[in-house]
Parts: C-alpha cells; sequence; structure tokens
C-alpha cells in the first residue's frame, strides 16, 4: 500500500512540474519556496541583418517575422527558449524585441529595441494564445521551439526548424488552417 502511494505521489509530481505556474503561485514564489522559472538573462548583440531568419506567422498578417540565429539561446532542462524577434511592418519599419518562450505555454519579453540600442523591461510571464495580436509567439511556440510541447534541445535544431519553416516533428500548414502535431 505504500509503495503504492509513494508511486502515485512521485507520478503527480512529475505531472506538476509541466504545468503551467498560475497567476498567484508566480505572486507568491518566495512564500512557496519556488524558484523562477527563468533568471535574467544578459541582453544580446543588437540584430543583424545578415543573420535574420525569416519565419511564417499567418496569411493574415502583413508584417513580417524574423528571428535573429546568432542571439537564440536554449535552457532545455527548464524548456526555456530565447530569441531576438524583428517584426517588419509593410512600410519598412522593425519593431525589436527581445523574448522568452517556456515551452510550450508562457512567453515574456525581456527587452524591446529602438535605433541599435536596448531597453531593458523585462515582462511578466504570459500566457500564449493562438489568434491574438502577438501570434509569433504563438507560431513560434508550436511549429518551431516547442514540438510535441517540449522545448527544442539545442540552438542548432532551433536554426535549422527556422529554416526549414518549421520543426520536423511538427506538420506545419502554410496556409494557417490548422496543422500541427
Amino acid at each position: 500500500m505504500k509503495r503504492a502511494l509513494l508511486l502515485a505521489l512521485a507520478f503527480l509530481g512529475a505531472c506538476a512540474a509541466t504545468q503551467p505556474e498560475s497567476d498567484w503561485e508566480r505572486a507568491n514564489r518566495d512564500r512557496l519556496g519556488l524558484q523562477a522559472p527563468e533568471a535574467e538573462a544578459p541582453l544580446p548583440a543588437y540584430p543583424k541583418k545578415e543573420s535574420l531568419v525569416e519565419f511564417y506567422v499567418s496569411a493574415t498578417t502583413d508584417f513580417k517575422y524574423f528571428v535573429d540565429a546568432s542571439t537564440l539561446g536554449v535552457s532545455p532542462r527548464q524548456g526555456i527558449v530565447r530569441y531576438v524577434m524583428v517584426a517588419r511592418s509593410p512600410s519598412g519599419v522593425d519593431n525589436v524585441s527581445y523574448e522568452s518562450i517556456h515551452c510550450p505555454e508562457e512567453y515574456r519579453v525581456l527587452a524591446v529595441g529602438d535605433r541599435g540600442k536596448w531597453a531593458s523591461r523585462p515582462g511578466d510571464w504570459r500566457p500564449i494564445v493562438k489568434g491574438t495580436s502577438t501570434g509569433w509567439q504563438y507560431a513560434l511556440a508550436r511549429n518551431y521551439f516547442c514540438p510535441h510541447r517540449d522545448s527544442i534541445q539545442t540552438v542548432a535544431e532551433g536554426i535549422d526548424a527556422l529554416r526549414r519553416g518549421g520543426h520536423p516533428a511538427v506538420t506545419v500548414d502554410p496556409y494557417g488552417k490548422g496543422g500541427g502535431s
């Protein structure tokens, strides 16, 4: 009986590690003895045109989206992928941000860029939601950086997924009509 109880508790503990953190848990990490999913990451170099890799977000956007491959960072044990993202408007204006994805359900903006400089303002972790104005996080998490809900394991794996147009473990629908695995 004790062994069955211990196995059940171990199983529940393993399951809990993959569940997203609630707003209350985030606000009370110290009280609960929890560690934040990510320590403050140092700011990367500002993105360079030659290292930008375009990725597909949606047929409903006029923007073009890029990740600076030279800034990609992975912490697979924490399920964290960091990257510099450039969203280019149809008029050619670049919106630059340094972000993290906590696979597969949260994102965080660590800094925003303007005219070659970073303005560091780490935000809170927020849920990734399909169909919002920040659809690039959903596209990156679902199709590139969190195949089967787990983070990529290496930077090379992430760069390969971006260059292929999607992670090989995920079925990407180029017309935005579903897909994914």
